[in-house]
């Protein structure tokens, strides 16, 4: 199978990153091994720079262009962690990164894009509006277009998690069975599924997501790509659809993908906080309620890692979301 992005890149990534990114902490926790009725082994990336995995794409993508391709800056259109990340990738390279944000977009997310030296050029708050005024920025600037997850170099960098994490399960516990990975539009998944197979190809990957924004499971089950639904969920990381470069990935090398329900994600977000003492953002609760749900009886593997993906979440909105899991 030829994908986009081999273990190769992945392994080049990794030495090309490994001094401007954290090297994020495997956690356990034995309260939600006995709920989950296996060893988990939670891999915290709401530990990594600017507070999501998204860092590791966006920093390898923005350190492998040219000069001439930097010259002009980077450009995308994100409300979320991929903005905080290529701003942040951007002012380490000592270039600009233009980003669209609609206007809805948080206001704590806006002030950190800006905090790390990125240009925020506002829209409406729909996807035609983003990628209309992201064209016109790319024509402006004539910058390099940066995506957040269908981009080579950006899953690459998200591969590196696995590279990572296998190391320190070997090294502290025994071989991992199951990576249990947060799925949106599927960077993350494809990067850690090509690293996790080169090194340990038996390994099981499941990929997890919003029962209500299910495109990935429909696909799998499927075999051609649905679209999304645009659909509400609290997991507002994971509202994005696949990709050309990251279904092929989902549709050959990813095990399943299962779905849990809005009141899932809010009890594991809860229970996470409660017993792991970790703040997390509802996309990271979703592979954590899938280990607690759909997963818990399953018989084909007796450890998993777990993906944090990230913990950019506002005071207000936890509070709220943990009095909502009651």
């Amino acid at each position: 199978m030829s994908f986009a992005v081999n273990f190769a890149d992945i392994q080049s990534a990794a030495k090309r990153i490994a001094d401007r990114i954290h090297r994020t902490p495997v956690l356990r926790c034995a309260h939600l091994d006995a709920l989950a009725n296996r060893q988990l082994h939670f891999k915290c990336e709401n530990f990594q720079r600017t507070g999501s995995f998204k860092f590791r794409g966006a920093c390898n993508a923005v350190m492998s262009l040219t000069n001439d391709e930097a010259r002009n800056g980077v450009v995308t259109h994100s409300s979320g962690n991929h903005a905080q990340a290529l701003a942040l990738a951007a002012k380490m390279r000592g270039i600009t990164a233009y980003v669209v944000m609609p206007t809805d977009s948080a206001r704590t997310k806006c002030a950190a894009v800006e905090g790390y030296g990125g240009q925020i050029i506002y829209c409406e708050p729909t996807l035609v509006a983003r990628e209309t005024t992201a064209r016109e920025v790319l024509d402006r600037t004539r910058g390099t277009f940066i995506p957040p997850y269908d981009h080579p170099m950006v899953i690459a960098g998200q591969g590196t998690i696995a590279l990572e994490l296998l190391e320190q399960v070997q090294s502290q516990f025994h071989t991992l069975d199951a990576i249990i990975v947060p799925l949106g539009g599927g960077g993350l998944i494809s990067g850690i599924a090509i690293a996790a197979r080169a090194l340990q190809p038996d390994i099981r990957i499941i990929g997890a997501e919003p029962e209500t924004v299910c495109d990935a499971a429909k696909s799998k089950r499927l075999g051609a790509r649905q679209p999304a639904t645009g659909a509400v969920t609290i997991a507002d990381g994971l509202r994005t659809a696949l990709g050309d470069l990251t279904w092929p990935v989902v549709r050959d090398i990813v095990d399943s993908v299962v779905t849990v329900s809005e009141s899932e994600i809010k009890s594991a977000l809860r229970l996470v906080y409660e017993r792991m003492k970790l703040v997390i953002e509802p996309s990271s609760a979703v592979g954590v309620a899938a280990a607690m749900g759909p997963l818990r009886d399953r018989k084909d593997f007796q450890s998993a890692g777990v993906i944090l993906c990230g913990g950019n979440i506002d005071l207000d909105s936890l509070s709220s979301l943990v009095k909502a899991s009651r």
